[in-house]
């Protein structure tokens, strides 16, 4: 394996290989002609962007979940004081 300059695109599809597709490192390493040193590398520089953008989707589909059952909460608790208002006249 020699030393060789890579594109950025070229580095991001590697270390996708490897963390959104889950193929070991030993394997793409191997088949791209790459050392595994310079993988970890680049899923250290690259991998770092991947991970964020999935904590934040986790972090909207939890809002969006706690959304809707704080959502339905209140339409309960408003039809609740609809019925109680009108039993009290």
């Amino acid at each position: 394996m020699g030393k060789g300059n890579f594109s950025d695109d070229f580095k991001r599809d590697a270390v996708r290989q490897i963390t959104e597709r889950g193929y070991p490192v030993a394997e793409v390493s191997q088949r791209l002609g790459v050392s595994q040193h310079s993988l970890y590398e680049w899923k250290k520089k690259f991998g770092t962007t991947n991970a964020k953008g999935s904590d934040e989707a986790d972090e909207i589909r939890r809002l969006k979940k706690e959304l809707a059952r704080v959502t339905e909460e209140r339409d309960i608790l408003k039809k609740a004081a609809a019925y109680f208002a009108k039993d009290a006249k």
